[in-house]
């Protein structure tokens, strides 16, 4: 059962590279995305049973050595977090639009594991790191009071670990703005 998520982030990419590839060798994991992400650093993210998960995490921060910058492993995570990260959701209605931003890319992926787990809650994006200086944001929709919980969750996440930026709720988004979004 693929019910949990690791991420490894690495302050080189070549570094990432080499345990990204250490990390799927060594459990029964899929890689989610691995990649450079600004500025100038590569995460890996795995997905698969929580054991399996452990360990792929264990072997990526012990081999990224003095070039590891953070990790987790999120079990029992929203299966809603996978489609966010690769960028494949597509709500059928957008209704009102939640925006949280992070400077880090691991607390924004537990963020929005409990935005989505806080209610009703559909994903549209979740981007880490790349061409945004090394911050991360999260895109999501459902009705205003289901968006006002889920940022309450993330907020509460991210002001923990004093990474958050900002959050917005747009109780109406426009068309126009829609059509960016997707």
């Amino acid at each position: 059962m693929q019910n949990a998520i690791g991420m490894v982030e690495f302050t080189s990419i070549a570094r990432g590279i080499y345990a990204a590839d250490q990390m799927v060798k060594v459990s029964d994991v899929e890689i989610v995305t691995a990649g450079s992400t600004c500025p100038g650093k590569y995460i890996a993210i795995v997905h698969g049973d929580v054991a399996s998960v452990d360990n792929s995490v264990s072997t990526g921060e012990r081999v990224a050595e003095e070039y590891l910058v953070d990790s987790i492993i999120i079990p029992n995570v929203s299966p809603q977090v996978f489609p966010a990260i690769t960028g494949s959701t597509m709500p059928e209605r957008i209704q009102a639009l939640g925006i949280m931003e992070s400077f880090s890319q691991a607390t924004m992926v537990i963020a929005a594991d409990a935005i989505l787990k806080a209610a009703e809650l559909e994903p549209i994006e979740l981007r880490l790191g790349n061409g945004l200086g090394g911050k991360s944001f999260f895109t999501f929709t459902g009705d205003v009071a289901a968006v006002q919980a889920g940022i309450e969750s993330g907020k509460a996440i991210a002001k923990e670990q004093g990474l958050l930026v900002n959050v917005e709720i747009i109780p109406a988004p426009s068309d126009t703005l829609i059509a960016s979004l997707l």
